[in-house]
């Protein structure tokens, strides 16, 4: 039979690895960074100026990583940049929401013939 000191010892290399295995964070899909409280404060009303300021900070951040922003993320941005009169930027920020989330393609393509609509009048 075991000892109780080897017993004792294999409770406490079991307990070691339970807690640094709860330690361990996933590797989520996505980096968010501030995408969501923007979003929150874009309803608020915080100057679109800031807003642009904060997620264009951000996607330099997910992109140094090599991580992916979430899907809207571009889109958002792209937005934001056509509401500040911005318009090739706002176009590159939907086509690039386009390709990175293809299924995106037809709310992309109402947003972006709307734009050509809105500017040639």
């Amino acid at each position: 039979m075991y000892s109780s000191r080897s017993l004792r010892t294999l409770a406490m290399l079991l307990l070691a690895g339970a807690g640094l295995a709860g330690c361990a964070q996933p590797k989520t899909l996505y980096q968010w960074g501030s995408y969501q409280p923007e979003v929150y404060e874009y309803f608020k009303g915080e100057s679109k100026e800031e807003q642009v300021a904060k997620l264009e900070e951000d996607l330099q951040k997910i992109r140094s990583t090599n991580a992916t922003p979430p899907p809207g993320y571009h889109a958002q941005l792209g937005m934001l940049y056509g509401s500040l009169g911005k318009d090739d930027q706002m176009v590159q920020q939907l086509n690039t929401e386009k390709a990175l989330f293809p299924e995106s393609t037809t709310y992309m393509d109402f947003l972006l013939k709307n734009a050509r609509t809105g500017v040639a009048k």
